[in-house]
């Protein structure tokens, strides 16, 4: 249970981490940006889905090692095969869409719970973060009177 526990707060501070780290980074380099407003709302974007691909990709990483560790649980599923299944069930995890054809079983149902809780957070984070680059360089081209 101790290195259930440890691996996955590990994991979720990574995962904020990386996210502050690209969120803040993003924020400063698109104001240097020459293009317009939704040039630099797009690209925002995608390096926000960016940060979102590495969180799922540490998180998978944490299943795989979890499920190759002894007495810790496993995934089971009709197609777990590879590390790509770790990263397709990791992703919907995240996303707490919950597909059902990959189960975690034993303490392993730790990390998937929190990875869930982990993913709603940082997702809505990068949509308020979206929000405000919209109405920052939105503002900036609004040509009506309201």
């Amino acid at each position: 249970m101790l290195i259930v526990t440890l691996l996955t707060a590990l994991l979720v501070l990574a995962s904020v981490l990386i996210h502050l780290g690209v969120l803040s980074r993003l924020s400063k380099w698109i104001l240097r940006l020459r293009f317009k407003g939704e040039i630099k709302v797009a690209l925002a974007l995608l390096g926000a889905l960016a940060a979102h691909m590495a969180e799922v990709m540490l998180f998978s990483g944490g299943y795989y090692f979890l499920a190759h560790t002894e007495h810790v649980g496993k995934l089971v599923g009709t197609h777990l095969q590879g590390f790509v299944d770790y990263g397709y069930y990791s992703i919907v995890t995240y996303t707490s869409l919950g597909l059902g054809d990959i189960v975690p079983k034993g303490e392993l149902r730790i990390l998937t719970g929190v990875e869930a809780l982990t993913g709603l957070i940082l997702i809505g984070w990068t949509t308020s973060f979206l929000f405000v680059e919209m109405q920052r360089f939105w503002e900036r081209n609004r040509t009506g009177p309201y």
